[in-house]
């Protein structure tokens, strides 16, 4: 071979590797940092439209996939305790890009005796077909229905103790977002139910949640005859107050006062526990309430030891309870679950709402009331009268009254909701 040939031959070398080393090394690069195509190219696919992974943004178009799913334990407590542990479901699932099987709720109110749970469907309290409309593209219920079990179940363990810390809860998900296990069509999580699990979403994360849950028209329309009757009282005298009724969450119940006086022991503090006498006066010190107010005493009837809470009021104030208003035959229809949504909807849509801020109960009304104000455009400022005002009885207020309450929708976590706080932006 000549000289000339060699040098030209050497040099037609080089260049070819230089040009392939350009058409190999995006490929790499993109087969590293975009592991499939199908996931994150946005384009649409038979079983899901993704873009980003599970990083979707708060109200993105796109949705989570349809034919991979998590399934949760039995959903239990409260309702609002409830709340919280289907939007945490919900928010995992997100995480895991995954579909969450319609939960299991529980009718009854039992901490222990798990034995005698009532379990109830989430399509028989909140509308599973309007949940997934107001959420798409956010979070996505799936019916047993829609399972093909081709490739079969996973379950996954639930740590617990005090050495289960949010960081190793939070790598575990991130473990099971990848193969082999992410290729199964169902994640069963066992072990506690999903209020226990460790937080770790931002509070607007949950609220995005919480907008979903639209009651039944059943219940709604059992809510609708409760607050009819409670305008019907303000009627004789509407043009002498500038409310309809006021709703306080009175929190007196037996299993309360032994669950706050435990918890102001342990976390050393008294702005918890309030008694009926507080509550009355304070609530009686609202400003700028005018006239004769009717004032809806949302209590858990069954376990009120304490028959005498329509007396002591300031004059002026005209309580009512379930009995007094005559309403009591509409909750004794249901059970538990489904009293607590009525009440809860009752408070929900008072003029002005009053609550006990260590209550998921009470937070979960102030955040929707919060949001209500905020989707309206309404300037929120706890200096100034604002439309649907909420306070907490068990926090002292201007002129001895309750303190103004809005929820810090800018908070990092669901902590304060969840458990409770006395530190509220107002």
């Amino acid at each position: 071979m000549g000289k000339w040939n060699y040098k030209h031959l050497k040099w037609f070398r080089r260049q070819w590797k230089y040009m392939l080393a350009l058409l190999v090394v995006p490929i790499i690069l993109r087969a590293v940092l975009f592991p499939t195509f199908s996931a994150f190219s946005g384009i649409e696919h038979k079983d899901y439209v993704l873009r980003h992974g599970h990083s979707l943004s708060l109200n993105s178009e796109f949705g989570v996939r349809k034919d991979k799913f998590l399934e949760v334990p039995q959903i239990v407590w409260g309702l609002n305790n409830q709340k919280i542990a289907i939007a945490r479901a919900c928010l995992t699932a997100r995480m895991l890009n995954r579909t969450l099987l319609m939960p299991s709720l529980s009718a009854s109110l039992f901490y222990k005796e798990v034995d005698q749970l009532q379990p109830i469907s989430f399509d028989k309290i909140f509308q599973f077909d309007r949940f997934n409309s107001l959420c798409k593209g956010f979070v996505q219920l799936g019916r047993y229905s829609d399972l093909t079990n081709r490739t079969g179940e996973f379950d996954l363990q639930k740590g617990s103790g005090r050495k289960w810390t949010i960081k190793r809860d939070f790598d575990q998900l991130r473990q099971f977002k990848r193969e082999p296990i992410d290729g199964y069509e169902v994640i069963r999580i066992t072990g506690k139910n999903p209020f226990l699990w460790h937080d770790h979403w931002p509070l607007k994360y949950y609220a995005r949640v919480f907008e979903c849950l639209v009651l039944v028209d059943q219940i709604s329309k059992e809510a609708d005859k409760v607050v009819s009757k409670l305008r019907s009282k303000t009627g004789s005298f509407q043009d002498a107050t500038n409310v309809n009724y006021v709703a306080v969450h009175m929190r007196i119940e037996k299993d309360w006062m032994i669950h706050c006086k435990n918890l102001e022991q342990r976390l050393k503090i008294n702005q918890i526990c309030s008694s009926k006498e507080e509550i009355m006066e304070r609530v009686g010190n609202i400003v700028g309430l005018k006239g004769p107010t009717v004032v809806y005493l949302a209590v858990a009837d069954n376990l009120l030891e304490d028959k005498s809470i329509l007396t002591g009021w300031k004059e002026g104030f005209l309580p009512f309870e379930k009995k007094k208003l005559g309403v009591l035959g509409i909750y004794k229809k249901y059970p538990y679950l489904i009293q607590s949504a009525i009440d809860y909807e009752v408070c929900l849509r008072a003029d002005v709402f009053v609550g006990n801020t260590f209550s998921t109960f009470s937070s979960l009304i102030v955040l929707e009331r919060t949001q209500k104000m905020i989707r309206m455009a309404i300037t929120i400022s706890c200096q100034k009268d604002v439309r649907w005002p909420s306070y907490a009885y068990n926090l002292l207020g201007e002129s001895n009254g309750p303190r103004r309450w809005m929820t810090n929708m800018s908070d990092s976590n669901l902590q304060a909701i969840s458990y409770g706080s006395t530190y509220i932006p107002c």
